[in-house]
């Protein structure tokens, strides 16, 4: 995004998600694709080398996505040397509430933002095939399954049964919900969130 700002100097255009990224703010929006789970490694690799003490915001706002490059993300985010504090402003839907809640350095929601997690959606497009590879489909979605409900339930404090009840439909959850079920902190304003950065 693009903006123009009036300075001494005259009108000029600057590149706003730029600007944030040097003061250390990055953006999750829209669905989550392997080009921007890529976008991001890249980002991390910089700041931390840059500075691998000073904190990291990362600010979603998120349907969901790629299971894989959610995965690469939350791989990023846990093993992460700069700690990373997590903003959930607007949404933080299925794969994105995942990477949402593993926050292990603060998470923090609008008073209207809302997190919804739910169980892995199956392809939509016609499956068919031999038996044996439908047997293998079904059986890696149940190990990808069984695997976010396993995160679920490390960053919430929740049992494994509870989180696959919960997960069973889609389940959404209020800023104060889901601080109470253990996917937030604390409910903050923007201006609060502002000065995380």
């Amino acid at each position: 995004m693009r903006m123009v700002i009036r300075s001494s100097g005259g009108m000029h255009e600057v590149d706003v998600e730029g600007l944030l990224s040097q003061k250390r703010i990055l953006f999750l929006e829209e669905a989550i694709t392997m080009e921007k789970a890529s976008a991001f490694a890249k980002q991390m690799m910089y700041l931390t080398q840059v500075d691998s003490d000073a904190p990291i915001v990362l600010c979603i706002n998120s349907p969901g996505g790629d299971i894989e490059a959610g995965m690469m993300i939350y791989d990023i985010i846990q093993t992460s040397t700069a700690p990373v504090v997590l903003c959930c402003l607007g949404q933080a839907c299925s794969m994105a509430a995942i990477l949402f809640a593993s926050g292990q350095h603060g998470r923090y929601i609008l008073p209207h933002s809302q997190v919804m997690i739910h169980e892995p959606q199956l392809l939509t497009n016609n499956i068919g095939g031999k038996y044996s590879s439908l047997q293998g489909m079904t059986n890696s979605l149940l190990k990808t399954k069984h695997e976010l409900e396993a995160i679920l339930a490390k960053h919430t404090k929740k049992a494994p049964a509870e989180i696959a009840e919960a997960t069973r439909t889609d389940h959404y959850f209020s800023a104060e919900e889901a601080v109470k079920f253990g996917l937030a902190d604390k409910v903050m304003v923007f201006a609060q969130m502002m000065e995380l950065g």
